[in-house]
């Protein structure tokens, strides 16, 4: 029992609902262009949470084999440094998830396009592929790109582009230049979840050889660099909102009054501890974003 509560626990719950904002944002864009789809959206949401868990079991092995989770870590304890889960043990379940997100994309590439799309069909098979590369060699491995202060840059480019862009396209099958302002405004949030878990274990990180943007920035400018991206968020959905003339859909800007409370927190904090609450603030708000856009969006279309 104390082992599954340790997997559950490894594969991060909290994590979730931010990494399905993508695919909720992608299909509201879509939604807005008059296409839905249920079987689309099921297996992009089931294909996102493999992902998710995929890369948070790659995260733990890679932090675990290489000592950043040690005892100078503020936040939950992982898997390996608790010693329930062997590092073997999880490598396998890394293994496993592959697999099974794998055969959840390609049925969704099956599902959307037709014989006469097969160009589409592996332009997302090898984006598949990419995703689950990038998933596990986050931390994972001498060339992590986690440990070379690039986590930020990967995760704008698969939580918001790769997301919002690519779901949106699954719906539409066409590429339209706003649906990257959505894009932004996810990928410019989640980049800021990542920030907040760097400020939190900036000084353990620095002091195991993990150089994430928080230590190479240094405790000032990171805090400047993530307001920026909150602002950068708002600013990129107000404008989609304004350029698209939607009206009820201006109401999925609320959860950023918590955003802009919780920056001011940020401004205050001192000991790196108090930055773990704040994470959730943000990857809940994120959620409620999307979610409310897709919400009022599909009331609308309907």
């Amino acid at each position: 029992m104390e082992k599954l509560k340790t997997w559950i626990s490894a594969a991060r719950l909290r994590t979730l609902p931010l990494s399905i904002s993508g695919i909720l944002m992608g299909t509201a864009f879509g939604a807005l262009n008059g296409e839905f789809d249920w079987t689309i959206f099921s297996l992009a949401l089931a294909t996102t949470l493999g992902l998710q868990i995929l890369s948070n079991f790659a995260n733990d092995y890679g932090d675990g084999v290489k000592g950043t989770d040690n005892h100078e870590r503020l936040g939950p304890q992982r898997a390996i440094q608790s010693g329930i889960i062997s590092d073997k043990e999880l490598k396998l379940g890394i293994y496993i998830t592959s697999i099974i997100t794998l055969i959840l994309a390609v049925l969704l590439i099956v599902h959307v396009f037709q014989a006469d799309e097969l160009i589409f069909a592996f332009l997302f098979f090898g984006l598949g592929i990419l995703a689950i590369v990038a998933a596990i060699t986050y931390t994972v491995g001498k060339n992590a790109y986690g440990y070379r202060g690039l986590g930020d840059i990967f995760v704008f480019l698969f939580f918001g582009l790769l997301g919002v862009v690519g779901s949106a396209f699954l719906f539409t099958k066409e590429l339209n230049a706003s649906s990257f302002l959505l894009a932004f405004c996810v990928g410019f949030l989640s980049a800021a979840v990542l920030n907040l878990n760097n400020m939190r274990d900036r000084l353990s990180d620095r002091n195991s050889g993990k150089i994430t943007l928080a230590v190479r920035l240094g405790e000032k400018r990171v805090k400047f660099y993530h307001f920026s991206l909150i602002i950068a968020a708002f600013a990129s959905l107000l404008l989609f909102l304004w350029l698209e003339n939607l009206s009820w859909q201006y109401f999925s800007l609320l959860p950023f009054l918590i955003l802009f409370l919780h920056l001011r927190k940020v401004s205050r904090i001192k000991k790196p501890q108090n930055f773990d609450p704040e994470l959730k603030k943000v990857a809940i708000s994120t959620f409620a974003i999307s979610f409310l856009f897709l919400i009022i969006t599909v009331l609308s279309w309907a």
